[in-house]
């Protein structure tokens, strides 16, 4: 059961990462689930769920790729995980954040809003005990959505920009 859920949860990112959140017919997002009406609707029985599992689909998935397996070495960590912002964005993301997109197409739902807010903090989280930092969360979380939103516009330069600042970061408890 669960692989059906990954399975249509993973179809669902796609199609919003794709067209957005409010483009999307029922017929397109089943269709990008490869399951049945019968099938989307039992596991996900509104457009809401829908929506939620894509997002939360996409947080893991973004974790993994950009978090997990670091080096040990926080001045090591730093780079890679701007490399892999950046890959992120060049394979995945290149129109920006898909939390904040569906935060843009329904600003007054809290539920979206709470998952934004966690999967911002855990990206800080981790990447502050990743990279020596701890205590520098915001900071941190300014450069990776500085990277994510010049992306687009600045492709190469937005990296070197976001590997500039955070080389410059001090460790305060080495």
């Amino acid at each position: 059961m669960m692989q059906t859920q990954d399975r249509i949860a993973a179809g669902l990112e796609r199609a919003f990462a794709a067209h957005g959140f409010t483009a999307p017919s029922v017929d397109s997002l089943r269709d990008a689930a490869g399951v049945s009406l019968r099938t989307l609707y039992k596991y996900m029985p509104s457009r809401a769920d829908m929506v939620l599992a894509a997002l939360e689909h996409r947080h893991q998935r973004y974790i993994r790729h950009v978090l997990d397996g670091l080096c040990k070495d926080p001045f090591q960590a730093r780079g890679v995980i701007i490399e892999r912002v950046a890959d992120w964005m060049q394979t995945e993301a290149s129109h920006g954040c898909l939390f904040h997109a569906a935060v843009a197409s329904d600003p007054e739902n809290p539920v979206l809003r709470a998952l934004l807010e966690r999967h911002k903090h855990e990206v800080a989280q981790r990447t502050a005990t990743a990279t020596g930092l701890a205590g520098q969360e915001v900071v941190l979380l300014l450069i990776l959505e500085g990277l994510t939103q010049s992306w687009a516009l600045n492709g190469a330069g937005a990296v070197t920009a976001a590997k500039a600042l955070v080389s410059a970061l001090p460790i305060e408890n080495p």
